[in-house]
């Protein structure tokens, strides 16, 4: 059974981006879910012995906080037996598990993994009936929609295998793994996973307004949406977005407002081991589009610490 989700708004998994800190401040925000990073099946594995030594969890390797919850983290990795064994390791702190064939980045597909698995139903299908005994927390699939332009519409068996299997949910995001991020997300192909499927689909791909999360259920019928690149540096988004369904009006935010709420993640971060390479990338996507940004965001670049970084961002925030 899903968990029950706050909102219909969910916050993709973004590797180097939605680290604890700013899943926790999204789910303040009013994101119905958060996901982790994509983590590597063989790292939980080799990991786990290391801690076991140590008489620690996982929990030091995958950080989070209870306040995420319904929080749900993401897999990638095809050797079976490894697959299961990392499933059994991270189920007792998690509340749903999702398995990523999605990522088109070369060092995850050449590994037959993310992307790459659209091609390999007979893999694919061992995969979800592996994931789905092995535990008994929910498993959720992200996919595209398949590799290439001629293979596109990969994602239709992909599914019917998924749902047969007894994977709970469906994210699609409607490009190619080759497409990357260009090019425009095929909504239509999100209507028709919901028309074909009897599961929830979660639709995600370019939505950067509340807006574009409501055409995006009106169009396509889909239960859920999923945000990744519109929610960086704007965590508003999610509120905007409830706030919208609701009543059809939302609160504008403002520069200030946004640095406001980049101190707000700095804070958060505190409680966590996130590298100082990653919290300068989360200020670049905070200042996008401000006035003297690209100033800033070369200032950024060159800091070398934390109290270096607020220095810059409390600069920021006077001009802003």
């Amino acid at each position: 059974m899903l968990p029950k989700f706050s909102s219909r708004a969910f916050l993709a998994p973004m590797a180097g981006v939605s680290d604890p800190a700013l899943r926790l401040q999204c789910k303040q925000m009013g994101a119905g879910l958060v996901v982790t990073e994509f983590t590597n099946i063989h790292s939980i594995i080799a990991k786990e012995n290391q801690l076991k030594e140590k008489m620690q969890t996982i929990q030091e390797f995958i950080e989070y906080s209870d306040q995420e919850r319904p929080l749900s983290i993401q897999l990638f990795g095809s050797d079976l037996f490894a697959l299961g064994k990392a499933a059994k390791i991270v189920e007792p702190y998690f509340d749903m598990i999702d398995y990523n064939m999605g990522c088109p980045a070369p060092h995850i597909t050449q590994q037959m993994a993310g992307g790459a698995l659209l091609q390999e139903v007979n893999l694919t299908q061992q995969i979800f009936s592996t994931l789905v005994n092995a535990v008994k927390k929910p498993i959720t699939l992200k996919i595209r929609s398949g590799v290439t332009d001629a293979s596109k519409f990969l994602f239709r068996k992909i599914a019917e295998i998924a749902e047969d299997e007894g994977i709970q949910m469906i994210t699609l995001h409607p490009r190619t793994v080759s497409q990357g991020y260009s090019g425009n997300a095929d909504w239509n192909m999100i209507k028709e996973l919901k028309e074909i499927s009897s599961i929830p689909i979660v639709g995600n791909g370019d939505i950067i307004s509340p807006e574009d999360a409501k055409t995006m259920i009106d169009e396509t019928g889909c239960d859920y949406v999923m945000i990744g690149r519109g929610a960086m540096g704007n965590p508003f988004l999610f509120e905007q977005i409830n706030d919208y369904f609701r009543t059809n009006s939302y609160n504008e935010y403002s520069f200030k407002d946004r640095l406001d709420s980049f101190f707000d993640y700095l804070h958060l971060t505190s409680e966590y081991k996130i590298k100082f390479a990653n919290i300068k990338g989360q200020a670049m996507r905070f200042t996008k589009g401000m006035n003297g940004g690209s100033k800033i965001r070369s200032k950024i670049t060159i800091s070398k610490n934390i109290k270096e970084l607020e220095r810059i961002m409390n600069d920021a925030y006077m001009v802003s």
